[in-house]
């Protein structure tokens, strides 16, 4: 775990100049502005990538929504205004944070061509999307990462609707936290709403800079003498730095609202960008979630009250009817002061009172996907034969002195892969040993279909998934077929856990790629 995590580009004098200089359209009147001989911290002073040549500070604009087939996005530094007294330093595709919302249709052939004017290579993969190998974006296995002042092309066609997301995998543990993402949405024909909204869940820290390799604060100590068994409540890595909650780049009172008017079918996309789990719940309204990662969820009924926890790097897809005007929360519970900024109003037009409270210190059920909707027909069962049985115990552990994150006893590259020949039917079953962290396991280029959580076969609808949260003490079992030839990573998507151990691969007998890693580019997959 490495780099730096996000630094605040300003507070005081700044921050008044900052809230003054914004229009209510969210563009910045701030450009051509000299600060050259404003006072910076030390760590903004690294930080000259988001600074103008004649010394004026770039703002991100708002994010746009991008239609079409083909589309060119830019990486570039910039400076992200997350509340009226806060911008932090990012990198950025086209100037926003997060990146376009990328709109495809189903049968769409889609042409992005990555440009990178930082400085430090980048590139894209497709989260959840099942692109041919070559297109998933992965340095030093599927393709060079694009460096500075070069480009690259992604080709593929659009042939499963949903949500996705996009994001860097070049040292993705340190890029996306600085702001390298955004949403593709392929959309389904068959499907029409009044309203369809995409909200971006991230944590920012706002105290500094801070170096990655030290945030478990266990590197560096002594721990010959060290008895591990005396620490059964052995603490993983502490997450209480990121204290500022975003969506879609923005914080608290600063967040857009999302306006509806009654009799709206309205449907709201939420995406875990982020390292942590974000409960959210919808207030004044039954709702549906019609779709996890992207895939259908047959037959959903109509629930309320209940906390939708959404794990880094999945999605889940909400639908209700506005049919209770007034103002209404779509907020974070939890009693940590960080959730209270993780939250959005529900806006009538045109409605007078009815101003919704908080209630996120109420503790709420937790929505539970596999109890959810109606059974159907499904691609595989927990009683069929299986061309693979895979056992991947997930563990935190310490090794030389550091604190790693093992698949199997092992951490990465050391890990082994799961090899398989094309149209094998492959069963996985993960079991999280470690004792306070979660591990949201992401597999690329596939889906997976969930069978069963700690020892009973789902009950609902069927769970198709590209990323699954395994809680401490969790065990599920998930078949999925190899049906997408290549060398595909599969690792926790909490990528702290990634980048210290916590990946391995699946590789297709007889795969023969095109691609030999330029060893000058400084290729780095997580």
């Amino acid at each position: 775990m490495k780099g730096k995590l996000k630094i605040i580009l300003a507070i005081g004098s700044i921050s008044a100049i900052v809230a003054g200089c914004t229009n209510a359209g969210g563009q910045d009147e701030m450009e051509g502005m000299d600060y050259s001989k404003m006072n910076m911290s030390d760590s903004q002073k690294d930080t000259n990538q988001n600074i103008g040549k004649t010394g004026e500070i770039k703002l991100t604009k708002a994010t746009s929504v991008a239609n079409g087939k083909e589309f060119t996005i830019t990486a570039q530094a910039s400076n992200l205004m997350v509340s009226d007294d806060l911008t932090l330093p990012v990198w950025s595709f086209n100037n926003s944070v997060p990146g376009p919302e990328i709109r495809v249709k189903v049968g769409d052939m889609v042409k992005i061509k990555l440009q990178n004017e930082l400085e430090e290579p980048v590139s894209i993969h497709w989260h959840g999307y099942p692109v041919p190998n070559d297109m998933d974006g992965i340095p030093g296995v599927t393709q060079d990462a694009v460096v500075a002042g070069k480009e690259f092309t992604y080709e593929f066609k659009a042939t499963v609707p949903g949500t996705y997301w996009y994001h860097s995998h070049q040292d993705s543990v340190n890029q996306l936290d600085k702001g390298l993402y955004g949403t593709l949405i392929v959309e389904d024909p068959n499907e029409s709403y009044d309203r369809d909204y995409t909200l971006v869940l991230d944590e920012w820290m706002s105290s500094g800079e801070m170096d990655m390799s030290n945030m478990n604060g266990m590197e560096g100590m002594d721990h010959s003498q060290m008895d591990m068994s005396d620490m059964p409540e052995m603490k993983d890595h502490d997450m209480s730095m990121y204290d500022v909650y975003t969506m879609n780049g923005k914080t608290g009172d600063a967040i857009d609202k999302l306006i509806v008017k009654e009799g709206d079918k309205v449907r709201i996309r939420l995406v875990n960008a982020g390292y942590i789990t974000h409960p959210m719940h919808l207030h004044g309204h039954g709702f549906k979630v019609i779709a996890s990662d992207g895939q259908p969820v047959n037959s959903p009924a109509v629930i309320t009250d209940q906390g939708i926890a959404i794990a880094p790097g999945e999605r889940y897809d909400l639908e209700f009817t506005a049919n209770n005007p007034g103002s209404w929360n779509l907020e974070e519970h939890g009693h940590d002061d960080r959730a209270k900024s993780m939250r959005t109003i529900i806006e009538y037009e045109g409605a007078i009172g009815k101003t919704d409270a908080s209630n996120a210190n109420e503790e709420l059920p937790t929505f539970d996907l596999t109890k959810y909707g109606q059974q159907a027909k499904t691609n595989f069962s927990l009683d069929e034969k299986y061309d693979q049985d895979v056992k991947l115990n997930l563990n935190t552990e310490m090794k030389d002195g550091e604190m790693v994150y093992t698949i199997n006893g092992k951490v990465f590259p050391e890990t082994d892969s799961i090899k398989v020949d094309k149209g094998e039917k492959v069963k996985v079953t993960f079991v999280n040993q470690s004792k306070t962290d979660d591990h949201p396991m992401h597999l690329h280029g596939h889906f997976f279909q969930v069978l069963s959580k700690n020892g009973k076969p789902i009950e609902g609808s069927p769970v198709i998934k590209d990323t699954l949260n395994v809680k401490p003490g969790e065990e599920y079992v998930v078949a999925f077929e190899a049906d997408n030839p290549g060398n595909w990573m599969f690792h926790c998507h909490d990528l702290h856990h990634a980048s210290a151990g916590m990946v391995t691969n699946v590789m297709y007998n007889g795969y023969q790629s095109n691609y030999t890693p330029d060893p000058t580019v400084g290729n780095k997959p997580e």
